[in-house]
């Protein structure tokens, strides 16, 4: 059985993303910015951006080069886009620790909300073919 990817719904469901990640970092920032002021949306919204930044990253590298209709191509860009994740993520948080002061709670409250943007996305991606799957063997 091949496998067989859409890549521009793919590339739709990537940007997808990152957009809905940013429209939960600018939530996350009103929140803390009604719950703790300045300081607290401030770190609220370093932290979403952070998630966001990072899906972004790995949304371009996947994305933007021409990978074509190469399977091996296709896995390397994702991987080269998963390693640009980690790394973006890291390095963000090692500087915004470093240089903005920002609240720790608030701004890993936020990046953990990008991720759940993130797994909400796969769910709803993924019950339709886990119910096709189970209706094809039954």
């Amino acid at each position: 059985m091949a496998i067989v990817i859409d890549l521009p719904a793919a590339k739709r469901l990537a940007f997808g993303v990152v957009r809905g990640q940013a429209a939960v970092t600018a939530a996350a920032a009103l929140l803390g910015y009604a719950l703790g002021g300045p300081h607290v949306a401030l770190s609220a919204a370093l932290g979403g951006a952070i998630g966001t930044i990072a899906s972004l990253g790995m949304a371009l590298m996947a994305f933007g080069g021409k990978s074509g209709a190469n399977p091996a191509r296709i896995l390397g860009a994702f991987y080269a886009g998963e390693i640009v994740k980690v790394a973006l993520a890291i390095v963000s948080f090692i500087l915004v620790l470093k240089l903005t002061g920002a609240a720790p709670l608030p701004m890993f409250a936020a990046y953990m909300a990008t991720f759940v943007v993130y797994w909400i996305v796969l769910a709803r991606m993924a019950l339709p073919a886990i119910a096709a799957t189970r209706r094809a063997r039954a």
